[in-house]
C-alpha cells in the first residue's frame, strides 16, 4: 500500500479514536432534583415602615417596642422609614393619653401612634406604651382589664407593669394576620384607641 494510503488511513483513525475519546469522558446532563428535593417557597415577609421623626425623647422606648415585635412574630417586620419617605406607621409625642389606630396596617396605608406624656407622668413604663400602641397598629384591640402578661392589657395593669413582650395569644393573632397576603391586604379598623385608665 502506498504511503499516502496509509497516511490518510492513519489520520482517519486518529480523528475516530479522539472524536470517541471526547463523547467518551463527557459527563452526563444532571437529573433533574425529585420534587420532594426540591427547596419550598417561604411566605413573604410584610415589611412595615414607622417614621418617629416627630416623637422627640421616646426613640428608645420605640426601638425597644420595634425589637420586641421583630423578636416575636416572623410575618411582619418593623422597620424606621428613611428620612423624608414615606410610612405606614406615623408616631408622634403628645401632651394627652396614648392613642393609636387600630390596624391591621398594610403595605401602602398609613396609621398614626400618639405616645402621650400624660401616662409617663402617671408612672406607665415608656417601652410598654411604645409596644402597646405598636400592637394597636398590627390590628391588635385592648384587652381591658387584664394581667401585665398581656401586652395588650395596657394601663389596667398597672404602674408597675414593665412587660414590653407580647403573650402568645397576642404573637399568634398578629402572626397569622399578616402570614396570608389576603388577610394582610385586609383594610384597617380606622378606630382610634385612647389607652387612658
Amino acid at each position: 500500500m502506498p504511503l499516502g494510503t496509509w497516511l490518510r488511513a492513519g489520520t482517519s483513525a486518529a480523528a475516530l479514536v479522539l472524536g470517541m475519546a471526547g463523547t467518551a469522558t463527557a459527563a452526563p446532563a444532571p437529573a433533574p432534583a425529585p420534587a420532594s428535593t426540591a427547596p419550598t417557597a417561604q411566605a413573604a415577609v410584610v415589611t412595615l415602615r414607622y417614621d418617629d421623626s416627630r416623637a422627640a425623647g421616646w426613640e428608645s422606648a420605640i426601638a425597644a417596642g420595634v425589637a420586641s415585635w421583630n423578636a416575636n412574630v416572623s410575618s411582619v417586620r418593623l422597620v424606621e422609614a428613611a428620612p423624608g419617605s414615606a410610612a405606614e406607621i406615623v408616631i408622634v409625642a403628645t401632651t394627652g393619653w396614648p392613642q393609636a389606630t387600630l390596624g391591621p396596617v398594610r403595605p401602602g396605608r398609613q396609621v398614626r401612634v400618639e405616645l402621650g406624656s400624660q401616662a409617663v407622668d402617671q408612672g406607665y413604663n415608656k417601652t410598654r406604651i411604645a409596644a402597646h400602641e405598636l400592637g394597636h397598629s398590627l390590628g391588635l384591640p385592648d384587652t381591658k382589664p387584664g394581667p401585665c402578661s398581656q401586652l395588650m392589657s395596657g394601663s389596667s395593669a398597672g404602674t408597675a407593669c414593665t412587660n414590653a413582650t407580647p403573650n402568645t395569644t397576642e404573637r399568634s393573632r398578629v402572626q397569622s394576620t399578616y402570614a396570608s397576603a389576603l388577610a394582610a391586604l385586609a383594610p384597617a379598623n380606622g378606630r382610634t384607641l385612647v389607652d387612658a385608665p
